[in-house]
């Protein structure tokens, strides 16, 4: 899972200054944080955006997690995180919205919260002053089924890079916190987890840049 050396690299602060550039555009700028489970995407995406907090918003892919009953139906209860059990079209239709949004238009995107293993609908409101969007989610730059659809849509995407040692770590710990036992945590990253991560890295050619975080 070693991203390909051809990609650019940025540090935390060379990164800093590309939003700033994001910032004085004239128009929108939609950035893609993508990265392996428990890389580090979301807490990246907040530090970013705390930089221009009142210019900046996080748009996140996670809200559209099928929901379980869903899951269920489907069959696909056990792979909850694989590209097939988010809803990838409804996804794209909120990127689209985002890039023709009205100025006296106010977009609700769902969330996904952890405590309950759901997404909520309507949860996120996205204002149309917005000047940076950051779009935060495994499969941004993923090429099949509408999550082909997505990286058009972007101006740019990251790919956040962590030593594989800590990220093993944050994802095991992570799934304990929410309840599962160290061997069933354990179990469901290599199960789950890293087939999912596999498929991340093989995106890297749709990726401009990769961030470096320790």
């Amino acid at each position: 899972m070693t991203p390909t050396p051809t990609t650019p690299s940025l540090r935390f602060a060379e990164a800093c200054e590309r939003l700033q550039s994001f910032i004085e555009r004239d128009t929108r700028t939609l950035l893609g944080i993508i990265g392996p489970p428990g890389a580090g995407k979301s807490t990246l995406s907040l530090r970013l955006q705390s930089l221009f907090p009142e210019q900046s918003q996080i748009v996140p892919m996670d809200g559209f997690h099928l929901a379980n009953a869903e899951l269920a139906r489907l069959g696909r209860a056990a792979r909850k995180g694989a590209p097939d059990t988010f809803d990838s079209y409804g996804y794209v239709s909120l990127l689209k919205r985002l890039r023709t949004q009205a100025a006296d238009e106010t977009v609700y995107a769902p969330e996904f919260r952890r405590e309950m293993e759901e997404p909520i609908a309507g949860a996120i409101p996205i204002f149309a002053h917005a000047k940076l969007l950051i779009a935060e989610g495994n499969y941004l730059a993923l090429d099949q089924s509408g999550w082909s659809q997505v990286a058009p849509l972007l101006d740019e995407i990251w790919y956040v890079e962590v030593p594989e040692a800590l990220r093993l770590q944050r994802l095991v710990a992570r799934h304990m916190q929410f309840g599962r036992s160290q061997q069933a945590a354990e179990d469901w990253v290599q199960s789950t987890d890293e087939p999912n991560a596999r498929l991340i890295a093989s995106t890297l050619g749709r990726v401009q840049f990769k961030v470096l975080v320790d």
